[in-house]
């Protein structure tokens, strides 16, 4: 897996890979087509739920404006797979951004086609405009499939800007193809520019002990930024439902807890290889444990080597493992964290995730969040403030971390 994607770092401002930013590209009385990342979450009541990644993008934003260009804003919401689905428009996220900039924000409904090359070529000055979803088009995702759907989409800008890092990740239209179109004119905006840069130290020079602590649900969409990190990292510490992968592998009962057969090899071996590079490698030593997947189940505390007895399952890390590690990364001067340690959307079981969140909150070495769900966690306790770097990518931090380099990244202009 970790040679899926091997290459130079594609970091802003080192090596032969030295990328456009938004602040090297002449954007005056310019038409500016930037990518950002409005993948907002709903309410029950079809509301936006949390704006961060609308307010993430605004330093580019308003520097456009600020400068002068005419900004076009595409993004994706959902995955309509590649049909027009109401409750995917992206006309909310228009309206929140108008609320937020104190201005309006015009909205496209299409994002290709005449009617929004039309309205394109009007704009002013100091003008926004959001297009409606770019995976109501099959070309997005899959270009083979729409051909001319990327240069359709690239006639709209005279200058591109990608500054949705979660994205880029994926070689789609809107994130790397587009760039093609743009010679000497595709850059990273702000947002981009500081990802690559705060996730680029942990590649380069983290300053030492740096510990990762990775949690979350599955091993198979960890392993290769796990094995990775192990060359860099001097501690790993794994919680969270793929724990018990790693539990099992050491002979212990997991009874009904969630388990990935084909993943046992994969988990042996990165235990075996960080026994080789004497990286120490964290387990729980006690878990959390639930007679049903139900916020109202019974529960109950017991330790590793008990095991997890048949019809119950593990829910979370304990507060032995907590104290434990907590102990570990008072140490640290650099901490990655990545995946929740518990069922924390369940009250009763969010204690492992939220006494570790409360415990880096407080630490003086550099903690960064790599998205996803951790960020939720963190969010919900109202900590955001005080870690060093928040990601808004789950999926392209992960990646970015396992292979130093991602598609919508290297797309962009060298300078």
């Amino acid at each position: 897996m970790a040679g899926r994607r091997s290459g130079a770092l594609a970091t802003m401002d080192e090596g032969h890979m030295k990328k456009l930013t938004l602040r090297d590209i002449d954007i005056e009385n310019k038409r500016v087509l930037m990518r950002v990342d409005f993948n907002v979450p709903f309410s029950g009541k079809g509301e936006i739920a949390d704006d961060t990644r609308i307010r993430a993008a605004l330093p580019s934003i308003r520097y456009v404006l600020g400068k002068g260009g005419a900004l076009i804003l595409i993004s994706h919401l959902g995955r309509p797979e590649g049909k027009v689905e109401k409750k995917y428009s992206l006309a909310c996220c228009a309206t929140r951004l108008s609320e937020i900039l104190g201005k309006p924000v015009g909205f496209a409904p299409d994002c290709v086609g005449k009617e929004v090359e039309e309205r394109v070529h009007q704009m002013k000055a100091g003008e926004v405009l959001l297009l409606e979803n770019l995976r109501f088009h099959p070309g997005e995702e899959n270009p083979e499939k729409e051909k001319g759907f990327t240069e359709s989409l690239a006639k709209l800008g005279d200058v591109y800007v990608n500054d949705a890092f979660g994205t880029a990740h994926r070689a789609h239209a809107s994130t790397a193809l587009i760039a093609s179109f743009f010679p000497g004119k595709a850059a990273a905006g702000f947002l981009m520019e500081k990802e690559v840069a705060e996730l680029g130290k942990l590649l380069e020079h983290p300053k030492r002990p740096f510990y990762a602590i990775i949690g979350g649900a599955k091993v198979s969409t960890k392993a290769g930024v796990m094995q990775n990190l192990l060359s860099r990292v001097d501690g790993l510490f794994i919680g969270g439902a793929m724990a018990y992968t790693f539990l099992k592998g050491r002979g212990m009962p997991i009874g009904d807890s969630l388990f990935e057969e084909k993943e046992s090899a994969v988990a042996a071996n990165i235990l075996k290889e960080a026994s080789i590079k004497k990286i120490p490698c964290r387990l729980p030593v006690d878990l959390v444990i639930a007679d049903a997947f139900d916020r109202d189940a019974k529960k109950q505390t017991i330790s590793v080597k008990e095991g997890v007895p048949q019809g119950w399952q593990g829910m979370g890390i304990g507060p032995k493992t907590v104290e434990e590690w907590v102990k570990e990364l008072d140490k640290a001067a650099t901490i990655f964290w990545n995946g929740p340690l518990s069922v924390f959307e369940m009250p009763r079981f969010a204690e492992g995730t939220f006494a570790i969140a409360r415990h880096l909150a407080e630490l003086k070495a550099n903690v960064v969040v790599g998205g996803g769900d951790s960020l939720a966690a963190i969010e919900q306790l109202g900590l955001g403030k005080k870690f060093t770097h928040l990601s808004t990518g789950g999926g392209a931090s992960l990646e970015f971390l396992e292979f130093g380099h991602l598609p919508g990244i290297d797309a962009l202009s060298n300078k």
